[in-house]
């Protein structure tokens, strides 16, 4: 995406090698392609200016609570229960620095789903972040525990898979490229999310599949990074 224009995510051509899909009678059918690319600094400069001057507080329906912050970390949570109501959380979070983790097989069932992003976050964080006990992550839609280790180390990461998770090493940051997805909505969505955290961006093969469980993501993407929003 040039320098300079207003939206982060682009709608590229369907031409090329990697912009067609096969569908299983064996004929052709053209693939969405979307480049995904990091905002103006202009754009995220207010969100960026408020996460450093107060917390940002998020209320959501409450989770069992498996791992709690240790002491001097910047993140806070509080959990009830109202009347007639389901269980509701309220969760601080402060900007700071990516730190690698640990997700273990009694945590897995809680982020199941999430689980790419995790890898993601892993790329930018210091240390190893590991994931074990994931091994359903195979039998989803796609393969994610291969196709999110291909794409990501497509994009530049340092991440190997194991037969029940993967292991991440923290290099900073990613390079950017090209994401195929495979026609997974997780990984349409990981590519698109990877794209705007990355040096390049990334052009996401079949952007189109995000819309099997958030029809809205790209229109949503765009209003989001828009310098009026």
């Amino acid at each position: 995406m040039a320098r300079g224009t207003s939206s982060a995510v682009t709608r590229v051509p369907r031409s090329g090698p990697c912009s067609s899909s096969t569908t299983a009678s064996g004929s052709a059918s053209a693939a969405a392609v979307a480049r995904v690319s990091r905002p103006s600094p202009r754009s995220v400069a207010p969100m960026r200016s408020r996460m450093r001057k107060k917390p940002i507080r998020v209320q959501l329906p409450a989770i069992p609570v498996t791992r709690r912050a240790e002491p001097g970390t910047s993140a806070a949570a509080a959990a009830w229960k109202a009347a007639d109501a389901e269980p509701l959380a309220v969760v601080e979070l402060e900007h700071g620095p990516l730190r690698g983790t640990r997700v273990t097989a009694d945590e897995v069932p809680l982020a199941i789903d999430e689980l790419p992003l995790v890898a993601l976050l892993g790329c930018f964080a210091e240390g190893e972040t590991v994931v074990r006990g994931a091994a359903e992550l195979r039998f989803k839609e796609t393969d994610r525990i291969a196709l999110v280790v291909e794409g990501l180390r497509g994009l530049g990461a340092q991440i190997e898979a194991a037969e029940d998770g993967f292991t991440v090493t923290g290099s900073g940051g990613l390079r950017g490229g090209a994401m195929e997805a495979h026609g997974d909505h997780r990984l349409a969505m990981l590519g698109a999310v990877a794209g705007l955290a990355s040096r390049e961006g990334v052009e996401v093969v079949g952007m189109e599949a995000a819309a099997v469980s958030y029809p809205g993501f790209t229109a949503d993407l765009e209003r989001l990074l828009s310098p009026a929003a």
